[in-house]
């Protein structure tokens, strides 16, 4: 690996360790096993570096439940067919990762006072519906690419309620796939 790698993976054990909150620009060198002028050098900033590591680390985490909900839901199955089952597995990446789902919470609330950081949120969401799409299509090669790519935007929004009320209401009832369907099939008028 090289400093900037190192970097990232000295950031994400850092701020496991020592809360976002209290992590340092000396606690992430030290971790990464690089200058302290690597993390300027390589990103900039500490919050560049920290961004960059939880959008990267935990994105990857979280999308990898994702897809496997997809995956898993849809084998055999049309998307109308497996869509409780879908949202189902969704409902259990977010209660199954708190921690990472709390990291990313506290992370969005510094990049939404930094445009820049919008920015980089920005490009990293469109990847994240492209990547999305194309594991829609995988899993069903009918869908047009249209389709596939507002089914995956439509999980991804509600996934993102979702996650927050695992955080802010853990004991909460979850909306389930049977209360969407239900809620899918009343607005349809069935």
């Amino acid at each position: 690996m090289g400093n900037r790698e190192d970097l990232l993976a000295g950031a994400r054990t850092a701020i496991l360790e020592r809360g976002l909150a209290k992590v340092t620009a000396r606690d992430i060198a030290q971790a990464a096993g690089v200058s302290l002028a690597a993390i300027g050098y390589h990103f900039g900033s500490k919050d560049r570096l920290v961004m960059e590591t939880l959008t990267e680390g935990v994105g990857t985490e979280i999308g990898d439940g994702i897809d496997a909900a997809i995956k898993d839901a849809g084998e055999g199955r049309t998307p109308w067919e497996a869509l409780a089952a879908t949202w189902n597995g969704l409902v259990d990446v977010a209660y199954n990762n708190r921690e990472a789902l709390l990291l990313s919470l506290e992370n969005g609330v510094q990049i939404s006072r930094n445009p820049e950081s919008q920015v980089y949120m920005a490009d990293a969401t469109a990847r994240a519906l492209a990547d999305m799409a194309e594991t829609l299509r995988g899993v069903y090669p009918d869908l047009s690419a249209e389709q596939a790519a507002a089914v995956g935007r439509m999980l991804f929004l509600l996934f993102q309620g979702l996650s927050m009320q695992s955080l802010l209401a853990p004991s909460a009832e979850p909306f389930l796939g049977e209360d969407l369907m239900t809620a899918i099939e009343a607005l349809r008028g069935r």
